[in-house]
């Protein structure tokens, strides 16, 4: 696995995102084959990045879905406990003219990892849509993937790509949500 991780800086996260009273483990995830990742504790301690569960030559067909919930566990273990992980919910991939069914399927069996992940361990799964997304982070619901690292960047986050933006964009959108 080629992970990436960065500690954000607290001090300019804190600014961004107010923290509600009797603060949570919340995971972010930018589903797909590089999945984005951000995690705040309940101490406010955060940190992210993006993984690559790409399939290599010698793997056999399932471990891509076994090292996304290995990924999944660590994360968990790190905390103790996470009491809600959002997700970024897709409906639709590729255009209508080139559909990308390919990138369906690996979305829908990386869904269906975190589903069982999410039941197993007992902790909400709470799916949020794309432009909501976007719109949340951006101002703009079909914001472009430069926009997403651009804003995050402009709020004084160190973002790895645009899957580590993403996660980003959706935990600002969790905590948000949590808060309320």
């Amino acid at each position: 696995m080629n992970a990436i991780t960065t500690e954000f800086d607290a001090p300019a996260v804190e600014r961004l995102i107010p923290m509600a009273s009797g603060s949570r483990n919340i995971l972010a995830i930018d589903i797909g084959t590089t999945c984005g990742w951000a995690l705040r504790d309940s101490n406010d301690k955060r940190r992210g990045g993006s993984i690559s569960f790409s399939a290599r030559k010698t793997d056999g067909a399932g471990q891509r879905w076994l090292k996304f919930t290995a990924h999944l566990s660590a994360l968990k273990r790190e905390v103790g406990d996470l009491h809600a992980i959002y997700y970024e919910h897709v409906m639709a991939h590729g255009t209508k003219d080139r559909p990308n069914t390919i990138a369906a399927h690996v979305y829908g069996g990386f869904l269906a990892q975190l589903e069982i992940f999410c039941d197993v361990n007992r902790i909400r799964l709470e799916p949020v849509g794309v432009g909501e997304v976007k719109k949340h982070w951006t101002g703009k619901g079909n914001a472009k993937k430069d926009a997403m690292v651009a804003e995050a960047k402009r709020r004084g986050l160190r973002v790895e790509d645009d899957n580590h933006a993403d996660a980003l964009a959706i935990l600002d959108l969790a905590i948000a949500r949590e808060s309320a």
